[in-house]
Protein backbone atom coordinates (compact mmCIF):
# COMPACT_ATOMS: atom_id res chain seq x y z
CA UNK A 1 0.00 0.00 0.00
CA UNK A 2 1.47 3.53 -0.99
CA UNK A 3 2.82 5.61 1.92
CA UNK A 4 0.26 7.84 3.18
CA UNK A 5 -2.77 5.65 2.31
CA UNK A 6 -5.22 5.98 4.00
CA UNK A 7 -9.09 4.51 3.57
CA UNK A 8 -11.74 6.98 2.05
CA UNK A 9 -14.25 8.83 3.72
CA UNK A 10 -17.58 7.10 2.45
CA UNK A 11 -20.63 8.70 1.13
CA UNK A 12 -23.61 8.88 3.45
CA UNK A 13 -25.23 6.81 1.52
CA UNK A 14 -24.67 3.07 -0.11
CA UNK A 15 -26.43 2.09 -3.56
CA UNK A 16 -29.62 -0.13 -2.88
CA UNK A 17 -29.52 -3.41 -5.18
CA UNK A 18 -32.22 -4.81 -3.89
CA UNK A 19 -34.87 -3.84 -1.09
CA UNK A 20 -38.92 -5.43 0.02
CA UNK A 21 -40.65 -4.98 2.92
CA UNK A 22 -38.36 -7.75 4.70
CA UNK A 23 -34.37 -7.49 3.56
CA UNK A 24 -32.00 -4.93 1.97
CA UNK A 25 -29.10 -5.54 0.29
CA UNK A 26 -26.32 -2.38 -0.80
CA UNK A 27 -22.84 -2.67 -2.83
CA UNK A 28 -20.20 -2.06 -0.12
CA UNK A 29 -17.42 -0.49 -1.44
CA UNK A 30 -13.84 -2.17 -0.27
CA UNK A 31 -12.65 -0.77 2.91
CA UNK A 32 -15.87 -0.16 4.71
CA UNK A 33 -16.39 -2.51 7.76
CA UNK A 34 -19.51 -4.23 8.37
CA UNK A 35 -20.13 -2.90 12.05
CA UNK A 36 -17.78 -1.42 14.93
CA UNK A 37 -15.31 -4.03 15.48
CA UNK A 38 -12.33 -3.81 19.04
CA UNK A 39 -9.87 -3.62 16.18
CA UNK A 40 -11.11 -0.92 14.37
CA UNK A 41 -12.42 1.45 16.97
CA UNK A 42 -11.36 4.45 15.55
CA UNK A 43 -13.04 3.82 12.17
CA UNK A 44 -15.64 6.47 12.11
CA UNK A 45 -18.69 5.05 9.33
CA UNK A 46 -19.56 1.59 8.99
CA UNK A 47 -22.41 0.03 6.62
CA UNK A 48 -24.89 -0.82 9.35
CA UNK A 49 -24.39 2.50 10.66
CA UNK A 50 -24.70 3.80 7.36
CA UNK A 51 -27.63 2.17 6.20
CA UNK A 52 -29.36 2.28 9.41
CA UNK A 53 -29.45 6.30 8.69
CA UNK A 54 -30.15 6.03 5.21
CA UNK A 55 -33.11 4.29 5.52
CA UNK A 56 -34.21 5.33 9.01
CA UNK A 57 -34.63 1.92 10.85
CA UNK A 58 -32.70 -0.41 12.34
CA UNK A 59 -31.37 -3.28 10.16
CA UNK A 60 -30.19 -7.07 10.88
CA UNK A 61 -26.61 -7.77 9.19
CA UNK A 62 -27.15 -11.30 7.37
CA UNK A 63 -23.64 -12.26 6.63
CA UNK A 64 -19.91 -10.86 6.66
CA UNK A 65 -17.68 -9.87 4.34
CA UNK A 66 -14.08 -9.04 5.09
CA UNK A 67 -13.07 -4.94 5.11
CA UNK A 68 -10.88 -5.08 1.90
CA UNK A 69 -14.07 -7.00 0.06
CA UNK A 70 -16.68 -5.28 -1.72
CA UNK A 71 -20.11 -6.35 -3.05
CA UNK A 72 -23.22 -7.76 -1.89
CA UNK A 73 -23.97 -7.27 1.26
CA UNK A 74 -27.33 -8.36 2.58
CA UNK A 75 -29.12 -7.31 5.76
CA UNK A 76 -32.75 -8.04 7.64
CA UNK A 77 -35.55 -5.22 7.93
CA UNK A 78 -37.05 -6.51 11.33
CA UNK A 79 -36.05 -9.77 13.48
CA UNK A 80 -37.92 -12.53 12.02
CA UNK A 81 -36.20 -11.72 9.13
CA UNK A 82 -33.24 -12.29 10.67
CA UNK A 83 -34.14 -15.53 11.97
CA UNK A 84 -35.57 -16.84 9.31
CA UNK A 85 -33.15 -16.38 6.51
CA UNK A 86 -30.61 -17.18 9.38
CA UNK A 87 -31.74 -20.84 8.95
CA UNK A 88 -31.26 -20.60 5.15
CA UNK A 89 -28.08 -19.68 5.36
CA UNK A 90 -27.10 -22.08 7.93
CA UNK A 91 -28.59 -24.92 5.70
CA UNK A 92 -26.25 -23.57 3.17
CA UNK A 93 -29.47 -22.75 1.06
CA UNK A 94 -27.90 -19.83 -0.02
CA UNK A 95 -25.67 -19.30 -3.32
CA UNK A 96 -22.43 -17.17 -3.37
CA UNK A 97 -20.61 -15.97 -6.01
CA UNK A 98 -17.22 -13.63 -5.90
CA UNK A 99 -14.64 -12.23 -8.52
CA UNK A 100 -11.27 -12.35 -6.99
CA UNK A 101 -7.55 -11.89 -8.69
CA UNK A 102 -5.00 -14.14 -7.94
CA UNK A 103 -1.67 -14.38 -8.45
CA UNK A 104 -0.28 -16.81 -11.13
CA UNK A 105 -1.71 -19.10 -13.27
CA UNK A 106 -4.33 -21.53 -11.65
CA UNK A 107 -6.11 -24.44 -13.37
CA UNK A 108 -9.65 -23.92 -15.26
CA UNK A 109 -11.47 -25.31 -12.41
CA UNK A 110 -11.07 -26.95 -8.98
CA UNK A 111 -12.51 -27.86 -5.62
CA UNK A 112 -10.19 -26.58 -2.64
CA UNK A 113 -11.42 -28.96 0.25
CA UNK A 114 -9.51 -27.48 2.94
CA UNK A 115 -10.81 -27.39 6.95
CA UNK A 116 -9.93 -23.87 8.47
CA UNK A 117 -9.61 -22.85 12.23
CA UNK A 118 -11.46 -19.80 12.77
CA UNK A 119 -10.01 -19.47 16.20
CA UNK A 120 -6.29 -20.52 17.18
CA UNK A 121 -7.71 -22.85 19.96
CA UNK A 122 -10.74 -24.43 18.55
CA UNK A 123 -10.24 -27.20 16.00
CA UNK A 124 -10.36 -26.67 12.41
CA UNK A 125 -14.09 -26.70 9.97
CA UNK A 126 -14.43 -28.60 7.24
CA UNK A 127 -14.64 -26.21 4.89
CA UNK A 128 -14.87 -26.18 0.52
CA UNK A 129 -14.52 -23.58 -2.46
CA UNK A 130 -15.22 -24.19 -5.87
CA UNK A 131 -13.70 -21.86 -8.91
CA UNK A 132 -13.71 -21.64 -12.44
CA UNK A 133 -10.90 -19.57 -14.06
CA UNK A 134 -12.19 -16.91 -16.35
CA UNK A 135 -8.99 -15.20 -17.73
CA UNK A 136 -5.12 -14.96 -17.64
CA UNK A 137 -2.71 -12.15 -17.74
CA UNK A 138 1.14 -11.84 -18.09
CA UNK A 139 2.80 -8.80 -17.93
CA UNK A 140 6.32 -7.52 -18.81
CA UNK A 141 6.91 -6.26 -14.97
CA UNK A 142 9.78 -8.28 -13.09
CA UNK A 143 8.03 -9.16 -9.32
CA UNK A 144 10.85 -10.82 -7.24
CA UNK A 145 12.93 -13.27 -9.18
CA UNK A 146 10.65 -13.30 -12.14
CA UNK A 147 11.08 -11.16 -15.12
CA UNK A 148 7.49 -11.34 -15.78
CA UNK A 149 4.18 -11.52 -13.83
CA UNK A 150 0.96 -13.85 -14.29
CA UNK A 151 -2.27 -13.51 -12.43
CA UNK A 152 -5.20 -15.20 -12.91
CA UNK A 153 -9.13 -13.77 -13.05
CA UNK A 154 -11.69 -16.55 -11.43
CA UNK A 155 -14.96 -16.94 -9.99
CA UNK A 156 -15.32 -18.26 -6.49
CA UNK A 157 -17.82 -20.42 -5.17
CA UNK A 158 -17.45 -21.01 -1.26
CA UNK A 159 -19.75 -24.02 -0.22
CA UNK A 160 -19.22 -22.96 3.12
CA UNK A 161 -19.16 -19.76 5.44
CA UNK A 162 -15.93 -19.49 7.41
CA UNK A 163 -14.05 -16.97 7.90
CA UNK A 164 -11.52 -15.31 5.44
CA UNK A 165 -12.60 -18.92 3.20
CA UNK A 166 -11.69 -17.71 -0.38
CA UNK A 167 -8.82 -15.47 0.77
CA UNK A 168 -7.53 -18.76 3.12
CA UNK A 169 -7.84 -21.28 0.22
CA UNK A 170 -6.31 -19.77 -2.15
CA UNK A 171 -3.36 -19.05 0.03
CA UNK A 172 -3.43 -22.60 0.82
CA UNK A 173 -2.71 -23.33 -3.38
CA UNK A 174 0.17 -20.76 -3.35
CA UNK A 175 -2.13 -18.42 -5.58
CA UNK A 176 -2.81 -15.46 -3.35
CA UNK A 177 -5.70 -12.85 -3.65
CA UNK A 178 -3.96 -9.58 -5.04
CA UNK A 179 -4.12 -7.15 -2.42
CA UNK A 180 -4.34 -9.46 0.74
CA UNK A 181 -2.38 -8.20 3.35
CA UNK A 182 -2.96 -10.48 5.52
CA UNK A 183 -2.69 -14.33 3.93
CA UNK A 184 -1.51 -12.56 0.37
CA UNK A 185 2.08 -12.02 -0.78
CA UNK A 186 3.31 -8.61 -0.14
CA UNK A 187 5.68 -8.13 -3.09
CA UNK A 188 2.09 -8.31 -6.14
CA UNK A 189 0.47 -6.04 -3.59
CA UNK A 190 3.18 -3.70 -3.43
CA UNK A 191 3.48 -3.93 -7.51
CA UNK A 192 -0.11 -3.34 -7.99
CA UNK A 193 0.05 -0.47 -5.52
CA UNK A 194 3.26 1.91 -7.20
CA UNK A 195 2.94 0.50 -11.17
CA UNK A 196 -0.77 -0.12 -10.93
CA UNK A 197 -2.15 2.73 -8.63
CA UNK A 198 -4.21 0.07 -6.91
CA UNK A 199 -3.73 -0.71 -2.94
CA UNK A 200 -7.05 -2.49 -3.32
CA UNK A 201 -7.91 -6.35 -2.24
CA UNK A 202 -8.86 -7.68 -5.30
CA UNK A 203 -12.15 -9.74 -3.82
CA UNK A 204 -15.61 -8.83 -5.15
CA UNK A 205 -19.04 -10.30 -4.10
CA UNK A 206 -20.30 -10.50 -7.66
CA UNK A 207 -23.18 -12.19 -6.34
CA UNK A 208 -25.58 -13.59 -3.85
CA UNK A 209 -29.09 -15.93 -4.54
CA UNK A 210 -30.97 -17.49 -1.55
CA UNK A 211 -34.83 -18.61 -1.78
CA UNK A 212 -36.83 -16.09 0.01
CA UNK A 213 -38.00 -17.32 3.39
CA UNK A 214 -41.46 -14.96 3.01
CA UNK A 215 -42.33 -15.78 -0.64
CA UNK A 216 -40.70 -18.47 -1.59
CA UNK A 217 -39.37 -16.95 -4.47
CA UNK A 218 -35.45 -16.78 -5.77
CA UNK A 219 -33.85 -13.74 -5.20
CA UNK A 220 -30.62 -13.56 -7.22
CA UNK A 221 -28.42 -9.96 -6.48
CA UNK A 222 -25.67 -8.97 -8.44
CA UNK A 223 -23.40 -6.01 -7.44
CA UNK A 224 -21.61 -4.05 -10.11
CA UNK A 225 -17.35 -3.84 -9.81
CA UNK A 226 -16.09 -1.19 -7.91
CA UNK A 227 -14.32 1.40 -10.56
CA UNK A 228 -10.61 0.76 -9.60
CA UNK A 229 -11.44 -2.90 -11.28
CA UNK A 230 -12.62 -1.17 -14.27
CA UNK A 231 -9.48 1.12 -14.43
CA UNK A 232 -6.92 -2.02 -14.40
CA UNK A 233 -8.48 -3.81 -16.82
CA UNK A 234 -6.82 -2.68 -19.78
CA UNK A 235 -3.31 -3.24 -18.28
CA UNK A 236 -4.34 -6.75 -17.72
CA UNK A 237 -6.05 -7.45 -20.97
CA UNK A 238 -9.49 -8.04 -19.35
CA UNK A 239 -11.82 -5.04 -20.81
CA UNK A 240 -14.38 -7.34 -22.22
CA UNK A 241 -14.30 -9.70 -19.54
CA UNK A 242 -14.51 -7.08 -16.83
CA UNK A 243 -16.84 -5.01 -18.32
CA UNK A 244 -19.43 -7.79 -18.55
CA UNK A 245 -19.68 -7.06 -15.04
CA UNK A 246 -19.36 -3.50 -14.54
Amino acid sequence: MPSGFTYPLFSLELPILFRDEHFVAVNKPGGLLVHRTRIAEEDRAFAMQILRDQLGQWVYPLHRLDRGTSGVLLFALHKEAAQRLGVVFGETRADKAYLAVLRGYVPEAGLVDYALREEKYKPPQEAQTQYRRLATAELPIPVGRYATARYSLVEARPLTGRMHQIRKHFAHLCHYVIGDKRHGDWRHNQMFAETLACPHMLLHARMLAFPHPFTGESVSVTAPLPEYWLRIAPTLGWEEILGDFS
